[in-house]
């Protein structure tokens, strides 16, 4: 009886390991991915942040900033997410922004270029306050401290 048994074990067990095949797929299916897609202002102010992280540096090693970046100006026209609206609050801290930055580069300003930097990055944080909340600790990385 034992015998048996070990026989039809083994038979269960070599016959019931069948390698099933598979064809390859002969359909022309592909696969789509729902990629995050950043809007045209979520570049701009990552290019932004960058260039003010750049310019922070320089300042710290005494070197006086003297030409305003003209990729700037596209706050006013780069697509926003779809989540958000250039409203008028949009568009008058946007305004303010391109003036108050331009001072940075005012050479004949009589105030501190650390602390015309400081504006800059405190009317970053005040726009964001209004709306988009989230790079707040970010932006706050850029102020120098004195």
């Amino acid at each position: 009886m034992t015998k048996y048994l070990v026989f039809v074990g083994l038979f269960l067990t070599f016959f019931s390991c069948k390698e099933e095949k598979q064809e390859p797929s002969t359909s022309n299916e592909t696969k789509v991915y729902n990629m995050y897609k950043p809007s045209e202002m979520a570049l701009l102010m990552n290019q932004m942040y960058e260039y003010n992280l750049n310019l922070k540096h320089a300042i710290l090693n005494g070197e006086t900033p003297t030409e305003f970046p003209l990729d700037f100006l596209k706050i006013h026209s780069a697509e926003m997410t779809k989540s958000f609206e250039r409203d008028e609050t949009f568009k008058s801290f946007a305004k303010l922004f391109i003036e108050t930055n331009k001072q940075v580069y005012n050479t004949d300003s009589e105030m501190p270029i650390e602390e015309r930097f400081n504006n800059v990055v405190n009317l970053c944080i005040s726009c964001h306050q209004t709306s988009c909340t989230g790079p707040i600790p970010r932006i706050k990385k850029l102020l120098i401290q004195e």
